[in-house]
């Protein structure tokens, strides 16, 4: 009895200490209220796009305030940010030159996405940007099964940059250029013929909206000065930007993107890292500007030829007839491959249906089994 009451005292010590290293961890994590405190006051007016903000405006200190406390809370990804700038900010910035555009704009991106390529939201927005797929389009972006532009860092910023161009057109101020890409041109069109305001700070808008403009405010100060915020970090720390070499080709059929990858002397995921608006596993037929690894470029035409002239020797020996009774599972059980597998090298999903005399690709090339009667050929 004794000792059970002792082990119960011993694990009730255990877990008070769990608990107050918990404590300590999170405490470590996250600001003191003192350092936010400090951190809230602001000893010169701000801007942003060269637009001076109200901040003068009690209401609109609180808004700014809360967006800073915010951001400000989650020092985790705040680091993100900070790292993945030197990654992204400087094509976004030669983007904004060219364009006549204040660089304060590349704070929208932060905002929008964390700087992410495959940020996705409810209402269907993708990519660093969050464009919609019809304002996508609009810009010369392509948004289908095979490819979304969106995704691409390099092929979407010129689109996102054309778009609040002529949102600034239309409506004379960066702040309601800003509103509007996040509410919508009509939307904010609308509520400023109704309720007779042309000022940002002064409309009443959706709550995500009257918070936008703010939080693209946070995140310039927390960016530009990280140090005031009690983050510091070593220049080696930074994500370096990507280097790669853009290739041109056309393809005459649809095309396994591993081959692509072969011929560039690397790996399907880098492929697919420096690519992410190629959907899939097989380019379409046409032509196509693809970016590969610097040292795949030497060379990587006549190896692609070559690739593709072979593995379109023994696709006919990749083919499978489909007969009656035929199944995926039994398919991909007779040769011995993953069901997903059969998918992927067919582009069909998990409930296609099958029929007698279609074919199926089936890698890889068995010898063992009898594909003289099991395949298409000499059909």
């Amino acid at each position: 009895m004794t000792k059970n009451v002792f082990s119960w005292q011993l694990l009730g010590l255990c877990m008070i200490g769990i608990y107050f290293m918990g404590i300590a961890a999170a405490n470590a994590a996250e600001p003191a209220s003192g350092d936010l405190i400090r951190a809230l006051r602001i000893d010169s007016p701000l801007s942003l796009c060269n637009e001076p903000v109200p901040l003068s405006d009690p209401r609109n200190k609180e808004r700014f305030e809360k967006e800073m406390l915010v951001s400000l809370g989650n020092q985790y990804q705040v680091i993100l940010w900070l790292k993945r700038t030197t990654r992204f900010f400087p094509y976004i910035e030669q983007v904004l030159a060219e364009n006549g555009l204040p660089g304060d704009i590349k704070y929208l991106a932060i905002a929008e996405s964390a700087l992410r390529n495959h940020a996705g939201s409810p209402k269907g927005a993708m990519g660093v940007w969050q464009l919609m797929p019809q304002t996508a389009r609009k810009y010369g972006l392509t948004v289908d099964n095979q490819v979304d532009e969106r995704r691409s860092f390099y092929l979407s910023t010129p689109a996102a940059v054309a778009y609040l161009k002529e949102l600034h057109g239309r409506f004379g101020s960066w702040s309601l250029a800003l509103a509007a890409y996040n509410m919508g041109e009509e939307g904010l069109e609308a509520e400023i013929l109704e309720q007779g305001i042309t000022e940002y700070y002064r409309l009443y808008l959706p709550l995500e909206t009257q918070r936008f403009v703010f939080r693209i405010l946070a995140i310039k100060c927390i960016v530009e000065s990280p140090q005031h915020y009690g983050i510091f970090l070593d220049p080696d720390e930074f994500y370096p930007p990507l280097a790669f070499a853009t290739v041109q080709f056309d393809a005459l059929d649809e095309f396994p993107l591993r081959l692509v990858a072969e011929a560039a002397g690397t790996v399907f995921k880098t492929i697919k890292d420096l690519n992410p608006h190629i959907r899939g596993y097989y380019l379409t037929a046409g032509s196509h500007r693809l970016n590969i690894p610097l040292d795949g470029e030497t060379g990587f035409e006549k190896r692609l030829l070559a690739l593709a002239a072979s593995d379109a020797q023994v696709r006919d020996r990749r083919l499978y007839l489909v007969r009656e009774g035929d199944s995926l599972s039994g398919i991909a059980k007779k040769f011995d491959v993953p069901l997903a597998a059969l998918l992927i090298w067919n582009r069909i999903p998990l409930n296609a249906v099958i029929h007698p005399g279609q074919r199926l690709v089936v890698l890889p090339f068995h010898p063992g089994k009898d594909w003289q009667t099991e395949t298409a050929v000499g059909d």
